[in-house]
């Protein structure tokens, strides 16, 4: 822990609060999405801007302190909180600038994904970002970022112009096409292993009518519904995305389930969607016109706030019915109600992006499968992990030896590599250059090149 000498030298460098663990509001501030995680900082430090943030480094750095990033708190492997040492809290920082005119945006590292879109959809525009609200925006980013409008806009990664960053020695520096180009190309996807991002510059695109909703189907035609979700992803346009899925309705009941999101001409909208509305048909079909807001939010109560998570995902070159049979089986005998399957569809302007032009290199047409388990109790853990593990270990053979950083827990080096395939050493060079003695390593780490 910071020594009571070293906790009051950190308190006046910073102009933001700092809290220490018999301070009101400590637990809740240390408290982040995935409850599993269960780690007590030495210190908090809400960030007010970048000095705050430089301050924080140094002062780790000074005193050989772990330095964890908050920014939405909601990634599932718990890197936002650290034991013993700093923990940089940005959750007062949700300011967004919008340039109408120049169709960018500034968005600084607390934002979320509801507080970013609240501020860009009011003027009909719109960054691609995840498709949960209470996501952070930076974190998302950092990481890649698949979205509903991927397809047709890219990942939120592709779409950030330049970033203002602190680096390991406490210095500001700004990432953009002209300054820093490296660092840009590692911000793109490369996670936070370079530095503090203090903010985020976007590009903007024109917000158009959205179309989605959920077509739900009886658990016992899941095959069914996946080998046609897999024949609709390989046809949709760039204007639809489609994802499906094994899980609860509210009520309990298992189903299997088609979601789709269409941006674009309403009419076109309508005729492209009509034949996927139509197999089965559905038990209940919640496709209908929506505003972006509401699209935006409709998985937030998949993926409550306090609940304990595992999680495990890897990419599919293809959806093969064997790897259908394995999820099925698997889901049938799941620990929790509040445990999901899912497989997401990768294409459009997000897979025709070359592979080395971000530091996201999945770019081709294919799937993302996830295992979300999720459960409320503690009792409940080995018996929910042992079955992730199993799942995983049964559907390994159908993964194609990628990774996706954002659903990563902590995996270790292997996984990390799969992350980054033929970028991992770029990205290795990077980090020595900006940061050679691993100083950021609370992440998905990305040590330096010897």
């Amino acid at each position: 822990m910071i020594n009571p000498a070293a906790l009051a030298e950190l308190k006046k460098q910073a102009r933001g609060e700092v809290l220490q663990s018999s301070d009101a509001g400590y637990h809740e501030a240390r408290s982040i999405y995935n409850a599993m995680i269960d780690r007590r900082p030495g210190a908090i430090v809400f960030c007010s801007g970048t000095a705050d943030a430089a301050a924080s480094v140094r002062f780790a750095r000074e005193h050989d302190l772990p330095l964890s990033i908050r920014g939405g708190g909601h990634n599932v492997a718990g890197n936002a909180v650290c034991d013993g040492g700093v923990m940089l809290h940005m959750g007062n920082l949700r300011g967004v600038r919008v340039d109408v005119k120049n169709r960018t945006s500034i968005a600084q590292p607390g934002v979320t994904l509801g507080d970013y879109d609240q501020a860009t959809s009011p003027h009909n525009l719109v960054t691609p970002v995840g498709v949960v609200s209470r996501t952070g925006i930076a974190g998302l980013t950092l990481g890649g970022g698949l979205g509903w409008l991927m397809s047709k806009y890219g990942l939120a990664c592709d779409n950030l112009m330049s970033a203002e960053m602190v680096t390991a020695e406490g210095k500001t520096v700004q990432a953009s096409e002209t300054e820093n180009p490296d660092l840009l190309w590692g911000l793109r996807g490369g996670g936070g292993n370079f530095g503090v991002v203090t903010e985020l510059r976007y590009r903007l695109h024109p917000l158009e009518p959205c179309i989605g909703g959920m077509l739900i189907y009886p658990i016992e035609k899941s095959k069914e519904v996946l080998r046609f979700f897999r024949e609709i992803a390989h046809q949709s346009p760039d204007n639809l995305v489609a994802m499906a899925g094994l899980l609860n309705t509210p009520d309990g009941t298992p189903v299997s389930a088609i979601v789709v999101c269409y941006n674009g001409d309403p009419k076109q909208g309508e005729k492209i969607l009509a034949p996927i509305r139509a197999f089965g048909p559905p038990v209940a079909d919640t496709v209908a016109p929506i505003a972006y807001l509401e699209l935006q939010s409709m998985f937030d109560a998949t993926y409550p706030t306090g609940q304990l998570h595992y999680w495990k995902s890897g990419f599919m070159n293809s959806l093969s019915d064997e790897a259908m049979d394995v999820a099925i089986e698997h889901f049938a005998q799941r620990r929790s109600p509040l445990t999901s399957l899912t497989f997401e569809h990768m294409h459009g302007a997000a897979s025709r992006v070359p592979v080395d032009a971000t530091a996201f290199p999945h770019r081709f047409d294919h799937f993302n499968f996830s295992i979300f388990g999720i459960w409320q109790d503690a009792k409940d853990n080995d018996a929910n992990r042992k079955w992730i593990q199993g799942l995983w270990q049964d559907v390994g053979k159908h993964l194609s030896g990628r990774a996706y950083v954002n659903y990563m827990s902590q995996e270790g080096t292997d996984r990390v590599r799969e992350a980054y395939g033929t970028n991992y050493e770029r990205l290795a060079a990077l980090k020595k250059k900006y940061d050679p003695t691993n100083f950021f390593r609370l992440n998905q780490n990305i040590p330096p090149a010897n």
